[in-house]
């Protein structure tokens, strides 16, 4: 499967951005997908999960109450809705599939329980 996530961009402190994530070679519509990032100098770490059915969901603490994660299985598609951005979410952003599972409500929270990644989106908030 390839990931392919566009929607980033710079936006100023307090705005939105729309990320997707559209799945191409195969269809994802049974497995968990992920949201990560990853900042300047930093370690990549977990935004969101949203299982296969979009029925269960999990935010980080950090950004919980201002993204929202879904999903549309029939366009093959992960989106992650930004509000109220803020300067310490200045990061690529990688979505990702977890297919080692299939139909599974376990949220997946570490990358390595993630096997296909996509290449990242540059989403830069200034203050």
């Amino acid at each position: 499967v390839q990931l392919q996530a566009s929607g980033g961009g710079l936006v100023q402190a307090g705005g939105s951005l729309r990320l997707s994530c559209a799945a191409s070679g195969r269809t994802i519509s049974s497995n968990n997908m992920g949201w990560f990032r990853q900042a300047p100098g930093k370690e990549r770490e977990f935004v969101s999960v949203i299982n296969w059915s979009g029925a269960r969901i999990y935010y980080a603490d950090s950004v919980k109450g201002r993204f929202t994660i879904s999903r549309d299985n029939a366009k093959n598609t992960v989106y992650l809705q930004m509000n109220s951005l803020k300067p310490e979410d200045t990061a690529v952003y990688y979505c990702a599939a977890n297919t080692q599972v299939t139909y599974s409500d376990y949220l997946n929270r570490r990358d390595y329980e993630y096997d296909y990644w996509g290449q990242g989106t540059l989403v830069t908030v200034s203050s």
